[in-house]
């Protein structure tokens, strides 16, 4: 009777910060159909028809269609080049094999506490220099640096959890190193770089203050730049900006649902051994 008592208010508190996660998306969802006047009358109240204007609008003054483009190139950018070169760093960090690894260690961890507005304006004047504004391939390549260090150190831990003697085995049976970790380590490690490229992608996806630092011209904005937009125009007509929101969530929100499995099991098996 204790443990069903314990376990019966578990599952209650865990299900009151379900419903508070819960609760703003919903209303998202409800009032993004609604007109103006129905959603200020009774933003509570389920809609009475599904009305798509909101939608329209939202996407047509917030240049969604470009904006997703930019997003998934620029999303894309930052998740592979910090999956080719943070799982590169953390096989050899993890094994040790290189003398000066305990410094690189203490940079890594020094340059994920350094905040990245100290970084902006020296990023801003070499960015201008070459001629690379307004470039989204260039912002995914910042981005994918300001999150190396964390996605770094997560993938250290995948690979300290591959026993040894499988490394061995592999170079004993007559693999060289780029077989050993494209065929034996990186698909030990998988649980691993799907965690890093979902966290990374995500923040890459949602991030604001380089993008809008480096992406000027609206042809290059991301999809969060276009939604943030229209916050002058449309700050009163709250039906857009909920049908903005909800059209910027629901990507994210599906890959990561499709996903969360893996991510679950990657960050229990990341903190096992660090």
């Amino acid at each position: 009777m204790r443990k069903r008592s314990k376990n019966l208010v578990a599952h209650i508190v865990l299900l009151v910060f379900a419903a508070t996660a819960l609760f703003p998306l919903l209303l998202v969802l409800l009032n993004s159909f609604k007109a103006q006047g129905d959603l200020t009358r009774s933003p509570l109240a389920l809609p009475g028809s599904f009305n798509l204007d909101n939608f329209r609008t939202a996407w047509e003054y917030g240049a969604f269609g470009s904006g997703f483009l930019n997003s998934v190139q620029l999303t894309g950018t930052t998740v592979i080049v910090v999956l080719l070169c943070s799982s590169m760093a953390g096989y050899v960090l993890a094994g040790q094999k290189i003398r000066m690894w305990p410094v690189v260690m203490t940079y890594l961890t020094m340059a994920m506490t350094v905040p990245i507005q100290l970084f902006v304006f020296p990023l801003y004047a070499g960015v201008a220099a070459l001629g690379l504004l307004d470039n989204v391939f260039v912002v995914g390549v910042i981005l994918a640096a300001i999150n190396m260090p964390f996605a770094t150190f997560l993938m250290r831990t995948f690979f300290l959890q591959v026993p040894k003697e499988l490394e061995e085995a592999a170079l004993v049976d007559g693999a060289n190193l780029f077989q050993l970790v494209r065929r034996v380590l990186l698909p030990v490690v998988r649980p691993g770089l799907i965690t890093v490229g979902v966290i990374v992608g995500l923040n890459a996806w949602n991030d604001f203050l380089i993008s809008s630092t480096f992406l000027h011209d609206p042809a290059h904005q991301t999809v969060t730049l276009g939604f943030l937009s229209m916050n002058g125009t449309f700050s009163t007509q709250l039906g857009a900006m909920m049908a903005g929101a909800l059209i910027l969530i629901l990507p994210v929100l599906g890959i990561f649902i499709a996903l969360q499995r893996f991510v679950v099991d990657g960050m229990a098996s990341g903190t096992v051994k660090g």
